[in-house]
């Protein structure tokens, strides 16, 4: 569902806004994110690891998106909140990779080169984001990431109950320091309209690994 149909835009901020999109666009309510959180049988720990190996694959290297943006961040706020987010998502990254060794190795699955097609693009797609010159849209990627975590988490942390793995705490950013960073980093029509985009793009790259999670899934019963 499209942002602008779900909401009333000249009567929120540049952050509700985000935040908003996130809620409508993000993975929470994704049909197959919501399969895995509820679903039990023999296929279950086989598409879980199918899951933490497709998300380690996007999220678990360095540097990654939040990485990339700070890079590229002149000083000011905005920097110091990415320093705090890639601190942050350090340790999600670093429990990320420890999980993709403890749940076995990458499910057999027709069509392999086609899902490594779609990682590269996807990775691409999102380090263009990360480096874009456009006033806002970094952030506005970024901020989409924090935001959406938390949904991720969720899997990966039932990925690890099924192998008896330690869940360390979550200690992203919250709701209120994201609403500063994007009141910070945004100017007017054009920087906001960035963030939008970069949010939008971001929220597209998850929904789009869930996708591709469902068709393996199929592929594997096939």
């Amino acid at each position: 569902m499209a942002i602008n149909q779900a909401v009333d835009r000249t009567a929120m901020t540049a952050a509700q806004l985000q935040l908003a999109r996130v809620e409508a666009e993000g993975s929470a309510e994704h049909p197959y994110r919501l399969r895995l959180m509820t679903a039990s049988g023999p296929n279950h720990a086989r598409d879980l690891a199918d899951c933490v190996h497709l998300f380690c694959s996007l999220y678990g290297r360095h540097p990654g998106l939040i990485e990339l943006a700070l890079n590229n961040c002149p000083a000011g706020p905005v920097r110091d909140w990415l320093k705090e987010a890639s601190d942050a998502y350090e340790r999600e990254r670093l429990y990320l990779v420890r999980l993709t060794a403890s749940v076995g190795p990458l499910p057999s699955t027709p069509g392999a080169a086609e899902t490594e097609a779609a990682l590269v693009a996807a990775r691409h797609a999102i380090e263009t984001l990360a480096g874009s010159e456009r006033r806002g849209c970094a952030l506005g990627a970024a901020t989409a990431l924090m935001s959406d975590w938390p949904a991720i988490r969720a899997l990966l942390d039932r990925a690890a109950d099924r192998v008896g793995m330690q869940r360390p705490g979550l200690t992203l950013p919250d709701q209120p320091s994201i609403v500063r960073a994007i009141g910070d980093g945004t100017d007017g029509p054009a920087s906001e309209r960035a963030l939008g985009f970069g949010g939008e793009q971001l929220l597209l790259q998850n929904r789009g690994l869930f996708d591709l999670l469902e068709a393996r899934a199929a592929a594997r019963i096939d």
